[in-house]
């Protein structure tokens, strides 16, 4: 059962995807020939709640495992990493997902995701929210992904409105197309969770599932036509464009990296916004933090434990050389 809440409010809160990433430790090779993987704690808003810990932030999860042991493991690895996980709860008929990757450095990273026959993630009910913590949430941090299915779809939906855009109230776009048994009911569950949204963030192929429109400019203008008051679209190579309602710009390129492993790096943008956002930074000041934060991630193998600590942002940020993995980076 949930742990009762602690009045004291979270920084960050967020509420979707979780499972263990099978990663193989030999990159540039076919999954069939791979024959060693490390284990690691995954999904994308449990990669969020990580980065935001590793950077200071009381964090907390909602979300979902099987009654199994690798359950079991994800509670621990939440523990390690300083993510509450008073509400992440078991479900007994699906087993906890896991996901394969294969690594073609620096741009191809095929994902497989083995969520069948139903994500216990998919299986968060409005019912079991405590509304209270999320309200009171400096940042809560939603995903499509909760929105393809019941019942996490309604629950979402419930806790954004609860939410009624007060504090920081951020939809990552998440567009899995392997999760929507149809992908033409994305855009209308998208606007929804918009409408109750103060942050919209997403590469240009999930803004157009949420908008229509795929050019960067013109996507961030029609997410901030949902009512948002700051959107972000991630470019890839391009770097990152974010727009505020209020009328303030930035745009930043990218840090340059060699890339071992691209799939982390928006989840560590992700956490990297919301510290900046809660520090109060200037916009371009939060998008040059998020872009190395996430260049960090995309030099290393793994994703959670390769969440970056502060000294390792600021070293990349004054022009340093991007910190080895193992070198560690404090607590």
């Amino acid at each position: 059962m949930p742990q009762p809440y602690d009045p004291q409010p979270y920084d960050v809160i967020t509420m979707g995807r979780i499972g263990v990433d099978l990663y193989p430790l030999r990159t540039g090779v076919p999954l069939a020939e791979v024959d060693t993987f490390g284990k690691f704690l995954g999904g994308s808003a449990t990669n969020v709640a990580v980065g935001a810990s590793r950077l200071g932030r009381r964090t907390a999860l909602i979300t979902r495992t099987g009654q199994d042991a690798f359950g079991d493991y994800l509670h621990l690895a939440l523990g390690e990493f300083g993510v509450d996980d008073r509400w992440v709860t078991p479900v007994a008929e699906y087993p906890t997902p896991v996901t394969f990757c294969e690594i073609f450095p620096p741009d191809d990273f095929p994902l497989y995701f083995y969520r069948l026959p139903k994500a216990p993630d998919l299986e968060i009910r409005a019912e079991e929210l405590d509304l209270a913590a999320i309200a009171a949430a400096r940042v809560f941090w939603t995903t499509g992904t909760g929105l393809c299915a019941e019942p996490s779809r309604s629950a979402t939906l419930a806790a954004l409105a609860h939410r009624g855009r007060s504090g920081v109230t951020v939809f990552d776009l998440d567009w899995r197309p392997m999760f929507w048994q149809d992908p033409e009911t994305a855009r209308p569950c998208y606007r929804q969770a918009l409408a109750h949204a103060t942050v919209a963030v997403g590469n240009v192929e999930e803004c157009e599932i949420a908008t229509g429109e795929r050019e960067p400019e013109a996507a961030a203008r029609a997410l901030l036509a949902t009512g948002v008051e700051l959107a972000v679209v991630k470019q890839g190579p391009k770097g990152v464009l974010a727009l505020h309602r209020d009328g303030t710009r930035a745009e930043v390129p990218p840090v340059p990296v060699e890339v071992v492993n691209g799939l982390g790096a928006g989840d560590a943008f992700g956490g990297a916004l919301c510290h900046g956002l809660l520090a109060g930074w200037t916009l371009e000041r939060i998008m040059r933090y998020a872009n190395a934060a996430g260049a960090i991630v995309a030099s290393r193998l793994a994703c959670s434990s390769a969440m970056p600590y502060p000294p390792e942002v600021e070293q990349v940020l004054a022009g340093g050389p991007v910190p080895d993995a193992s070198a560690g980076g404090g607590s």
